[in-house]
């Protein structure tokens, strides 16, 4: 098969590195990608945000399927266009895609069929946010309503903290996806990541993970894209893992297929876990980036397999196939990330790391200029390792760490550690 991925960051890595390793993958190219990707499949530089230009790419280089990595291209519809024109898509149409392009719509959905999830309000105004925010008190959760690549959440633990986060997003801080505010009730708890399968009808649980998403050590600092991640996460037991497929992810499949707008692609749930039950934090419609790093290093060719089965509607005849072991990512980060940061920096040392199907180094902001690999983004490299339980794997992980020269980059140095 002659396979299109699209996207550019961490997660695209580890898919082409996951799917290269199928026999099944003849051809495979990934758009834009970056310098790590560039060494395991080609890249070709085109918008795709544009669904025409991605099925006039398809159509000229004969692609047999397309796998949809960020949410942007899935909310601007590319893979409704890819589909129209008759290829085989990996991704949601724009309408189910709203599941994570709005926060209220999610809310919508979770109100129609009972989800167990935060209470909460909307918002397109200031004033009445504020006055709300003022009555509740805090803690309490301020996010921007529409897509702002990770950042658009305030966790605040003031109310003096919520009603700035309410002005910064009315301001325009977020653009457009802080146009409308959704606030809610704060969970406390232990959060985790719950990735499942559908087809539209039928759905296939792949894996647990725990993302890390401050910026600091012990869970401090601002929020991040996330900092880090290990799979699987032994707060997501098997026990709540079938609570939130009853209770949380069946009822909004069956709610999006009743409404006309069948979810296809993966459905990421993030859970807020407390005293045995899980309730939904929120959906993303796509693999989480860094999740996806760890669940590509456990699943390894297989992940094409399960690709392809939700894609061709036939779910219910798919099984994963788990080994017995865990996958831990640290992410490598330029200095001053979330906020302000310089581009332009060499990395030195990766040609010396292993690249094995226990040790890779995924490229997430790279860009190779005169034969070195520089970085070129706020979250740069994952360092992804797997071993037979996440103390081996931290240990190989960091250790690589360790052997890459860039003094201008900065990771954690505790990923896993509430696990361990």
């Amino acid at each position: 098969m002659n396979i299109l991925i699209l996207g550019s960051g961490g997660r695209e890595h580890s898919l082409a590195w996951a799917v290269k390793q199928n026999p099944k993958t003849d051809r495979l190219i990934v758009a834009p990608g970056n310098a790590g990707v560039a060494l395991l499949a080609e890249c070709a530089d085109i918008d795709i945000l544009s669904g025409a230009t991605v099925v006039t790419f398809c159509e000229e280089n004969a692609i047999d399927f397309v796998v949809i990595g960020p949410e942007a291209p899935l909310a601007a519809g590319v893979a409704d266009a890819t589909r129209a024109a008759g290829i085989l898509t990996f991704g949601p149409s724009a309408a189910a895609a709203k599941l994570e392009a709005s926060k209220s719509f999610t809310k919508e959905i979770c109100d129609a069929c009972a989800a167990p999830t935060a209470a909460y309000a909307r918002f397109t105004e200031a004033a009445p946010a504020r006055a709300y925010v003022t009555a509740q008190g805090a803690p309490i959760v301020v996010k921007a309503d529409g897509l702002a690549a990770g950042k658009g959440v305030i966790v605040a633990m003031t109310t003096d903290e919520a009603l700035a986060a309410i002005d910064d997003m009315f301001g325009g801080e977020f653009g457009a996806a802080g146009a409308e505010v959704v606030i809610e009730e704060f969970m406390s708890g232990e959060e985790a990541s719950f990735f499942i399968l559908t087809d539209g009808t039928n759905a296939l649980p792949i894996g647990t993970a725990q993302d890390h998403k401050r910026v600091g050590d012990g869970d401090t600092g601002p929020n991040t894209g996330g900092m880090g991640a290990y799979s699987p996460a032994p707060v997501l037991t098997d026990a709540i893992a079938q609570q939130a497929m009853d209770e949380i992810v069946l009822p909004t499949i069956r709610e999006m297929a009743r409404r006309g707008t069948p979810y296809q692609g993966v459905l990421y749930a993030g859970l807020m876990i407390e005293q045995g039950r899980a309730r939904l934090v929120e959906y993303n419609a796509r693999f989480g980036d860094p999740e996806c790093q760890v669940l590509m290093m456990r699943l390894g060719a297989q992940a094409l397999d399960l690709l392809l089965a939700t894609a061709e509607g036939r779910l219910d005849q798919a099984q994963v196939h788990w080994a017995d072991d865990y996958a831990l990512t640290v992410v490598m980060a330029s200095k001053g990330y979330p906020g302000a940061y310089a581009k332009g920096s060499v990395i030195g040392g990766l040609d010396g790391l292993p690249e094995t199907s226990s040790q890779m180094v995924f490229h997430a902001g790279t860009t190779a200029k005169d034969g070195q690999i520089t970085a070129s983004g706020g979250r740069v490299l994952n360092v992804t390792t797997r071993g037979a339980t996440l103390a081996e794997a931290q240990q190989k992980a960091y250790a690589m760490v360790d052997a890459i020269d860039w003094p201008e980059g900065f990771c954690r140095r505790d990923i896993g550690w509430r696990a361990l």
